[in-house]
């Protein structure tokens, strides 16, 4: 495949720097929610493949991105463990039997992901079908930590009080639940690989609410099993991984020592600090409101000082970095900026 994403974070060379972005496929865009309204809910959106692929589809016929990700959820993965996931509008994910005991963690069903979340799997091979021969497709998942936050706390939380109870009062008893969900992951992970996915990326998005000594212990340790885990199971057909912490910019020395290719970074750090903190290949890493209330010039001084930032901190060389947003695009995202910002980051970045 002659892809510019692919060939970056292999650390080759590239003729410019790949752009795409988290949540390309979303709210901001009206043909989604078109989309959307026809599926009937976000989670039938996800279930159902055809529309699925449809919506991953999308962004690409709008903007020029390098890259491609399926359209799911993190929370697919505890669903098909045995929680009983819904939608709330206005008000997010929610679990209506989240993880109280460990009576809870014990009843968890050990995925078969392939027969568990065949939908995904199908949607996978529609869009390998699908879509530009040189457009690779990412796969994901949520971390370990990440989920087991949205099981016990049974949707998102402002202070995380219910599973910051079992790291301080119950850890071993949320040591067990991270294994069960570390293996599910990789296994889920493994199944989109050989479904035909061409990189996978881990999203720790409630990594940045720990201390430093409780993110070593409960999220990059789980980080580090799941990339053991899928590349254990698969010597001879490994794909590049990137795994992205929302506020995990202090830890980026850390992060280093996780067996994945790219890391992913917030826009609470700057890039240059970031590049002489770690050898990895670096994704990243625009403030997403600026696509919402920006105008062009600002766009385009914000990508300059992303792009010149990195390059001066790599001897002059903008060659592994992969161009994105610090977090998921906002609904509120103007796609005229979108395409803006796309084309700049094209034009500025050309070698």
């Amino acid at each position: 495949m002659n892809s510019v994403f692919l060939a970056t974070l292999q650390q080759q060379q590239s003729s410019y720097t790949p752009i795409w972005l988290m949540r390309q496929a979303g709210r901001y865009l009206p043909e989604y929610r078109k989309t959307r309204e026809k599926a009937g809910s976000f989670l039938a959106l996800c279930k159902n493949p055809e529309l699925a692929t449809e919506v991953t589809l999308q962004p690409l016929r709008r903007f020029a991105f390098d890259a491609s990700i399926v359209f799911s959820d993190i929370l697919v993965v505890p669903e098909a463990m045995g929680l009983q996931l819904y939608f709330s509008e206005g008000e997010g994910p929610k679990f209506t039997n989240p993880i109280q005991s460990t009576l809870d963690v014990d009843a968890l069903k050990v995925i078969t992901p392939e027969i568990d979340l065949a939908y995904v799997m199908q949607t996978i091979k529609n869009l390998k079908q699908e879509l530009p021969k040189d457009t690779p497709l990412i796969g994901f998942s949520g971390s370990p930590w990440t989920l087991a936050c949205y099981m016990i706390e049974g949707g998102s939380s402002k202070n995380y009080e219910k599973i910051k109870a079992w790291v301080y009062a119950h850890p071993e008893q949320l040591h067990t639940l991270l294994d069960k969900v570390s293996i599910a992951v990789a296994d889920y992970l493994i199944a989109q690989i050989h479904a035909g996915v061409d990189t996978i990326m881990l999203f720790d998005s409630w990594g940045g609410v720990l201390s430093e000594s409780a993110f070593g212990e409960f999220s990059h340790r789980y980080l580090a099993k799941v990339l053991t885990r899928i590349n254990l199971a698969l010597p001879q057909h490994q794909v590049p991984s990137i795994v992205f912490t929302k506020g995990g910019g202090v830890w980026l020395e850390h992060l280093n020592q996780l067996e994945c290719d790219g890391l992913g970074i917030d826009w609470t750090i700057n890039i240059a600090k970031a590049r002489a903190k770690t050898s990895k290949i670096l994704q990243g890493n625009l403030d997403p409101v600026i696509l919402s209330v920006a105008d062009r010039p600002t766009i385009k001084q914000q990508v300059m000082q992303i792009l010149n930032g990195y390059r001066d901190a790599n001897n002059g060389n903008a060659n592994g970095h992969i161009f994105n947003l610090g977090h998921g695009i906002l609904p509120t995202a103007k796609p005229d900026n979108v395409a803006y910002l796309v084309d700049i980051v094209h034009e500025l970045s050309q070698r």
